[in-house]
């Protein structure tokens, strides 16, 4: 059961990342919803599922992109593997350490996309500073909102059954 919600939530936010592709910033999307997607299964299940998830996740984002098959993946894969590794050592709970994680793991996801593209010279990021910083900030906030969301709506769910009255 858990494959199939990892799953659907990975083609969730690529169908969500493919439909607001408009949403550019010096030629990088604002928001990388898979990654924010990677990094919470990542922090949920631990590193390996998030090492996992990210490998399927950046696969099928390289595919469905017009680039090198793979690189993505890589950089997907390194990233959940260790936002999960930093899940088991630290407290990771709270929105502000959260919010950190995702700027580190924006940032990480980044140097290695970037860096294996020009290492390779595929292609070239004049100037990728702002692009990768607005790009941490969205996925920062847009991911503490997520999360935040995510865990609190079980106990909604919860407290409005507990609230329901009870059918004769």
């Amino acid at each position: 059961m858990r494959v199939v919600a990892i799953l659907a939530a990975i083609l969730a936010a690529l169908v969500l990342q493919t439909t607001l592709g408009g949403l550019v910033i010096r030629g990088m999307a604002a928001v990388d919803l898979v990654l924010i997607v990677v990094v919470y299964v990542a922090l949920k299940f631990g590193p390996v599922t998030g090492l996992v998830a990210g490998s399927v996740a950046g696969l099928i984002q390289d595919a469905l992109a017009s680039g090198i098959l793979g690189i993505g993946g890589l950089a997907k894969t390194i990233v959940a593997f260790a936002c999960g590794v930093l899940g088991t050592q630290f407290i990771l709970t709270g929105p502000l350490p959260r919010f950190v994680l995702l700027l580190m793991a924006t940032a990480l996801h980044a140097s290695i996309f970037i860096g294996l593209y020009v290492l390779l010279d595929l292609r070239q990021f004049p100037a990728p500073v702002p692009a990768v910083a607005g790009q941490a900030l969205g996925n920062g906030f847009v991911g503490v909102v997520a999360f935040q969301l995510i865990e609190w709506f079980p106990g909604f769910v919860a407290g409005r059954r507990a609230r329901r009255p009870l059918k004769r």
